[in-house]
């Protein structure tokens, strides 16, 4: 029996369910974190699965399983189709893929954190210049070890000051929110693939305890994540979505950022124009 094209793998990922159309995950995707897709790309119509997997809700990782390898040498559009898809994961030619497999996989910290963190942010319409992009990926990289925005700025080699404003005038989130979502996102991954305790984790990034990380200012309240659904949900990309949605309902990032234009928005799956949710400037407060 040909295996689905399209199948879902969500918690508590014992089984690969077949998903006949992704546009029905659009509206209820929220209710189920850390779930994945696979696409088979032995099986099925490449045209209609190929926008389906392109444009599939923010926050589900994407795993693509190729062809036999005398398909690919023979259609080289399938390297170009992979791409365009951004998948978390690419598996190699296989009968029936492996749950087990799979989890493995979407355990996996991505080889660099901060790359993959701005790479997610760009699909998902968030547009940052060279330079705010580079700010970024180092304020992801020294969130494992930098405790405080003071130290963040010195590491950065500008002013306090100039590193908020930075932040405020591109209509992003403030430097501190950065700095704890790059801890909270460490600990999230490591929560499901390792047995270490919250307390540990927390007391490895820089709490005082577990209570620290899970409810005060970071965990719960900057992205909506409580420990025991991270335990549970495997990835990154949905705990990223859940901080941006988070950050758009509470103004965190404003439409000041940058004019719009027609080209910017034509890629985007659809939810990410309708559910942005960004405020004006005037409107903008940070979590307190």
């Amino acid at each position: 029996m040909e295996p689905p094209a399209i199948s879902l793998f969500a918690p508590p990922y014992h089984t690969l369910d077949a998903v006949p159309d992704l546009g029905a995950l659009h509206g209820g995707w929220s209710g189920l974190p850390g779930i994945s897709v696979l696409w088979s790309l032995e099986a099925g119509d490449w045209g209609r699965c190929f926008e389906q997997v392109r444009k599939r809700p923010g926050g589900v990782a994407l795993v693509v399983m190729l062809p036999r390898a005398e398909d690919v040498a023979q259609d080289r559009e399938v390297l170009r189709v992979v791409e365009q898809c951004r998948p978390q994961s690419i598996l190699p030619s296989h009968p029936e893929a492996s749950p087990s497999d799979l989890r493995s996989l979407l355990c996996r910290t991505p080889e660099d954190l901060a790359i993959a963190v701005t790479d997610y942010l760009a699909w998902r319409g968030v547009v940052l210049d060279g330079d705010t992009r580079r700010l970024v990926r180092r304020t992801i990289d020294l969130a494992g070890e930098i405790r405080s925005v003071t130290a963040l700025a010195r590491s950065l080699y500008v002013s306090r000051r100039a590193l908020g404003r930075r932040f405020l005038t591109k209509g992003l989130p403030v430097p501190s929110h950065w700095l704890h979502f790059g801890r909270v996102l460490r600990a999230v991954l490591r929560l499901p693939s390792s047995e270490d305790t919250l307390f540990s984790i927390a007391c490895d990034l820089g709490y005082p305890d577990g209570f620290a990380l899970s409810n005060q200012m970071q965990m719960q309240r900057l992205t909506g994540i409580r420990p025991t659904a991270a335990r549970e949900c495997l990835g990154w990309e949905w705990v990223v979505e859940m901080w941006l949605r988070k950050e758009a309902e509470e103004g965190g990032f404003c439409p000041n950022s940058r004019p719009a234009r027609k080209s910017d928005t034509q890629e985007l799956p659809p939810q990410t124009r309708a559910e942005r949710g960004w405020r004006s400037q005037a409107d903008r407060k940070p979590i307190s």
